[in-house]
């Protein structure tokens, strides 16, 4: 009985179809990605840095910048997935988390000796840097899975990847409270833990098109939108209500079982595949009896006539490849497989690269100085949280929003990826003035516009990279492209707005006639603390967008091509093998059965 259908035995074989099916997988990095961007939440925590280690805004600047330049030069984990399984990219991400932010918590919390500047630089360095080993073992692997969905899976996992900043935002206060010295150590030690618990999960998989697919992210997408309504509303309540530690434990648990929802989506999922899978062994299918079609290319090797079917890939008859230093100048068409060489030289690949410096870098910027502007501009202490927070979850739906509607559009209308990018530079240009200008309630309203456009940038920085220099090295190239967000940051936030907002500072030191102290923090307020920092940073963003319709020109043909091709007919190419195999095993074991009968 316990063996019989429905028995034990099901129940186990669902069980382990589930562990270690796809949907299980994409589930598991959608954990990993919801805990991966602390770096977000630098503006909550980082007065508390200024103020303990007596910085000055330039010097909490460049810590900013060696945070964004850990959290997305990500050569290193990129180079090494291309060598290693995933997991070893997510088990190195995880100690480089715990040590980098656990140093820091020590540092702030004095139970090290102060250290030096350089000392906390190379901390949230090597802390940040976690987060690119995160996404290249987790959602890079669900890309190389998900090829024809790549809009839809870059727009899902860096959506959850937004949210994170509000999600850790309310387990601190249910853990911790009020101290927020200890957000610092909830986000060495969680993310890790996380991506601990999944490192025999997320792995490659052979390619598979399901007719469904589409649709089973979209029931996820609908799951992280009821998160992301809920977080929102959490947001509003808490911005006016004064919540105890045990009311945000209640939220934070409906924010736990939101997060575990998706987990329906895939036992659901999983189960229609066991259910087929029971189908054909109990020979309910239609049993093809002549010899299957072999997928082109392939071999087909019959041990016995009631033994396996097996495919032995052909010996390789290709010439030596030339050197890449040969090639690098002679790439193939758009959508090939480059060389890392060939796209670094791309023209394509510098201007998408001088964009994003421009746009990436001039949002960024304004996301880790909020609390700083909300400071300077005297909004009450309370909105420096809820700035954090409009900011995560507005990431997020610009991820989605630009990772879905983008897959939409070009699927349906053959609009270019660029091209959506360009307009999300020029409405971002938007959220940059109105905090030049100092509008009434204007940061709010920038936290919402700024939140949106910066989120929107990586799907379609990422996606656009995946299309025009192939899968093969993705995992490099899409570290190489992250890289132009510490550039921009560095010009923008450290050289141009830390430097103008402790010139002011001084000013208005000097116009007291007082001097500052040795080990004294510099605070300037007002709106002239950023107001021509911003300016700067809008024009240099309406630059970036005119530099990215160079790029919407050059790939327009590109573009309204089938670009997802190759990707369709491999799919189609292990559907058939699969059910040649299936259908040779199916059939052998009639032929046993009737021979025992």
């Amino acid at each position: 009985m316990g063996s019989g259908p429905g028995g034990w035995a099901d129940t186990k074989s669902m069980t382990l179809q589930v562990l270690n099916g796809r949907w299980f997988m994409v589930f598991a990095c959608l954990l990993i990605m919801s805990a991966a961007g602390a770096t977000y939440m630098f503006g909550l925590y980082s007065p508390d840095i200024k103020k303990v280690l007596a910085y000055d805004q330039s010097t909490l600047n460049l810590l900013s910048f060696f945070k964004d330049l850990g959290s997305n030069v990500g050569i290193l984990s990129g180079l090494l997935n291309e060598v290693t399984p995933p997991w070893v990219v997510l088990l190195v991400g995880a100690i480089l988390n715990f040590f980098g932010y656990l140093m820091i918590w020590l540092s702030v919390t004095k139970k090290v000796a102060r250290p030096k500047v350089w000392q906390m630089c190379l901390y949230i360095c090597i802390g940040a840097n976690s987060q690119s080993f995160a996404n290249t073992g987790s959602l890079v692997t669900c890309v190389k899975n998900f090829p024809e969905s790549r809009g839809v899976v870059l727009g899902l996992l860096k959506g959850y990847v937004g949210l994170s900043g509000a999600i850790i935002t309310q387990m601190y206060y249910a853990f911790y409270y009020d101290d927020h010295r200890s957000l610092i150590l909830l986000i060495g030690w969680l993310p890790a833990a996380i991506s601990f618990a999944f490192l025999k999960t997320i792995r490659i998989m052979k390619v598979i098109k399901q007719s469904n697919e589409v649709n089973v992210f979209f029931n996820m997408l609908y799951i992280s939108l009821g998160l992301a309504g809920f977080l929102m509303i959490m947001i509003i309540v808490q911005n006016r209500v004064h919540f105890t530690q045990a009311e945000y434990g209640a939220s934070t648990a409906m924010v736990f079982f939101l997060l575990a929802l998706p987990i329906v989506v895939v036992v659901i999922e999983e189960y229609k595949i066991f259910e087929r899978k029971m189908l054909e062994m109990n020979g309910d299918v239609n049993v093809v009896t002549e010899k299957p079609a072999l997928p082109t290319g392939e071999h087909l090797s019959v041990q016995s006539m009631d033994g396996p079917v097996t495919y032995e890939a052909p010996e390789s008859t290709t010439e030596p490849t030339e050197s890449c230093w040969r090639t690098c100048f002679r790439p193939p068409n758009r959508g090939e497989d480059y060389t890392i060489l060939q796209a670094l030289f791309s023209i394509d690949m510098l201007i998408l690269f001088f964009a994003c410096i421009c746009g990436v870098g001039g949002t960024l910027t304004a996301i880790d100085n909020l609390g700083q502007i909300g400071s300077s501009l005297e909004y009450p202490e309370h909105s420096r949280s809820t700035f954090v927070s409009l900011v995560s979850i507005w990431n997020y739906l610009g991820r989605v929003v630009a990772g879905f509607y983008s897959e939409y559009l070009l699927k349906r209308y053959k609009v270019p990826r660029p091209l959506i990018l360009t307009l999300t530079l020029l409405v971002s240009c938007i959220g940059h003035l109105l905090i030049a200008f100092n509008i009434k309630n204007g940061l709010y309203i920038a936290s919402v516009i700024i939140g949106f456009c910066f989120g929107a940038q990586w799907p379609l920085l990422f996606a656009i990279i995946s299309e025009l220099f192939g899968l093969k090295y993705y995992a490099t190239l899409y570290n190489f492209g992250s890289a132009a967000s510490p550039v921009g940051l560095y010009l923008l936030n450290v050289k141009l707005t830390g430097h103008v907002y402790d010139t002011e500072a001084r000013k208005q030191l000097a116009a007291k006639g007082m001097i500052r102290q040795p080990n004294e923090q510099l605070t300037c307020l007002g709106g002239e603390c950023f107001k021509l920092s911003f300016i700067i940073i809008a024009a240099a963003t309406f630059f970036g967008a005119l530099v990215s319709l160079i790029l919407v020109a050059r790939t327009r043909k590109f573009y309204l091509s089938d670009i997802y091709k190759k990707f369709r007919e491999e799919a189609e190419k292990n559907a058939e093998a699969e059910m040649a195999i299936t259908e040779n095993g199916v059939t052998n074991g009639h032929n046993q059965n009737n021979g025992r009968s």
